[in-house]
């Protein structure tokens, strides 16, 4: 029993360890010291990487990870990798079983592009517009359970506008959400 009652404290240290670096890099970038290097980042090889890391959980929740396209960005590249890990960790959070998430990369002259979609419930635009506000859960189904603080897609919006970027969500062509991230190429 004392083993248990360890483990789960333990577990909710980690928890709430990882809520406060979050908390500590979102005042951070408040205070306007997020800034990023200007080196080309292979958006690819970043997803194709982030792919190897969720692949076991992927697997285990019954989700298949589809990459399609290339696009270079200018920027940080641990950064960038950080952006890219919590809108895949989001979106295979909230797939069900058997279904798909599907991450394109495009470019023109001027941006990079990444679409992260996944399938899901229709989320009304008013729980759209406020997706990347601190601590909101879009649905009920959201919640401490399924794990996260309602940070990662705000540290994601840092993120991307430290690099002059812009950040959106909208509904996905696999029915649920979509989020599109550009980036300066």
């Amino acid at each position: 029993a004392y083993r248990e009652i360890l483990y789960s404290s333990l577990e909710e240290y980690e928890r709430l360890a990882r809520m406060i670096n979050d908390m500590l890099y979102l005042a951070q970038a408040d205070d306007g010291r997020l800034r990023p290097a200007a080196e080309p980042v292979e958006l690819d090889e970043q997803v194709h990487a982030l792919f190897d890391f969720f692949d076991a959980w992927a697997e285990e929740q019954g989700v298949t990870l589809v990459q399609e396209g290339q696009a270079t960005a200018s920027g940080d590249a641990a950064m960038l990798r950080r952006a890219l890990s919590n809108l895949l960790s989001n979106a295979i959070r909230h797939t069900g079983q058997g279904g798909q998430v599907r991450v394109r990369l495009f470019s023109d002259a001027k941006w990079a592009y990444v679409r992260v979609e996944n399938p899901g419930p229709i989320l009304p635009a008013a729980q759209l517009e406020r997706l990347f506000d601190r601590f909101y859960r879009a649905e009920g189904s959201r919640s401490r359970a399924t794990g996260g603080s309602g940070l990662g897609l705000s540290i994601c919006r840092n993120i991307v506008e430290a690099h002059g970027g812009a950040i959106e969500a909208g509904h996905s062509a696999l029915g649920g959400l979509s989020v599109t991230v550009r980036l300066p190429a």
